[in-house]
């Protein structure tokens, strides 16, 4: 008898075990700013905790090209020592979106203190001088992506308010280069 209570009670321990991880996967997506985005966090060293948009108001959108792969991007900003961080990484071939840094919080992307305050970055998978990484479904998921957070601030669908990392004031960066199809990019934007 004892060992029959014992086998039930180790069985309802495995079964909460298996259903945990579960739950854990639900409230890691549940997680997200986004609804499709995967959450795969920046370290917390490379990012300000914030209560965007009542500490600093979200007026723009700053468009990246990581010039590294996704897998590297995310890598870059799970590392302490890097001190980079963007909102979002939207992957070339499927357009898979992973979320890094929630967008109340502060990332460090645009290299510029006041840009980055009123931003959200989205880093997207590629070279700014090998458009073959500039695909259909990148830019079909990253405007839908863009959309969705100009819907939710108010921000206007429109190139003053979504802008690459270059016109950021101070920028050092070329990125996403003079291949990324602009209007392409806003016509998807505003019609998604």
């Amino acid at each position: 008898m004892d060992r029959r209570r014992l086998l039930k009670g180790a069985a309802a321990v495995a079964a909460t075990g298996v259903v945990l991880p579960t739950a854990r996967a639900q409230a890691a997506a549940a997680d997200t700013d986004f609804p499709t985005a995967e959450w795969l966090p920046a370290t917390t060293s490379n990012f300000t905790p914030s209560s965007r948009p009542s500490s600093y108001p979200v007026n723009f959108v700053v468009v990246h090209v990581t010039q590294e792969t996704f897998d590297d991007t995310i890598d870059i900003f799970q590392d302490s020592a890097r001190q980079v961080s963007a909102h979002y990484v939207v992957r070339s071939a499927d357009g898979h979106v992973a979320q890094c840094v929630r967008e109340r919080n502060v990332g460090w992307h645009a290299g510029n203190w006041d840009y980055n305050t009123r931003s959200i970055g989205i880093e997207h998978e590629g070279w700014v001088d090998r458009p073959e990484y500039f695909t259909d479904v990148l830019y079909e998921r990253s405007a839908a992506l863009t959309a969705s957070i100009c819907d939710r601030y108010g921000i206007p669908k429109d190139r003053t308010h979504i802008i690459g990392h270059h016109e950021v004031p101070g920028a050092t960066h070329s990125d996403p280069g003079p291949l990324w199809d602009w209007g392409r990019y806003i016509r998807l934007v505003n019609f998604t």
